[in-house]
């Protein structure tokens, strides 16, 4: 699910993945003493080691965060305290154009067809690789200093990963060579 304020992405007029799929992660995402963000009110146990958002443990989920119509016009109702399992998911917009890994395509396009809403399609391989050559560059020629800068779209398990200006270039040059 896309940032409301972001009116560029498809999620704004979807929402198809927030009511079919069950929204799962880590049970301490939801506990404040563990630093957890997402409101223990809004979810239920799954088991021992995962908690889900409410409504989506069920035959026919919908995350009770969802606002508004699926296939109309929708936005999360804890945009800002989400679970990581819908921060990573997903269409993902940059400079207008939409990015997504092929199994995040194909699981949004499968809900999406339930709801009878057409398929989505992402740039073909060469410009997908202009697009993360553009991500990775614009990133590098963002400063100029040797301190490692934040990428908002690479993350580990940590969290996110610190670049340097070094891995920055090694990072465009592989795109360049795995995409050709």
């Amino acid at each position: 699910m896309t940032k409301p304020a972001d009116l560029t992405s498809p999620c704004i007029t979807c929402g198809a993945c927030c009511a079919h799929y069950r929204v799962s992660f880590y049970w301490g995402e939801a506990d404040p003493e563990q630093g957890g963000l997402v409101p223990p009110e809004l979810v239920e146990p799954v088991n021992e080691f995962f908690s889900c958002m409410k409504g989506t443990n069920r035959t026919h989920p919908r995350c009770v965060a969802l606002v508004g119509e699926v296939g109309k016009a929708v936005h999360c109702g804890i945009y800002e305290m989400r679970s990581t399992s819908c921060r990573e998911f997903g269409i993902h917009m940059h400079a207008g154009v939409p990015v997504a890994s092929p199994q995040d395509l194909a699981r949004c396009n499968q809900a999406r067809a339930v709801y009878g809403l057409s398929a989505l399609h992402v740039p073909a391989a060469p410009e997908r690789q202009q697009i993360w050559t553009r991500i990775l560059l614009d990133h590098y020629h963002r400063f100029h200093t040797h301190k490692p800068v934040v990428h908002p779209h690479v993350k580990s398990r940590s969290g996110w990963v610190m670049l340097s200006k070094r891995h920055l270039k090694q990072a465009a040059r592989n795109l360049h060579y795995n995409q050709a």
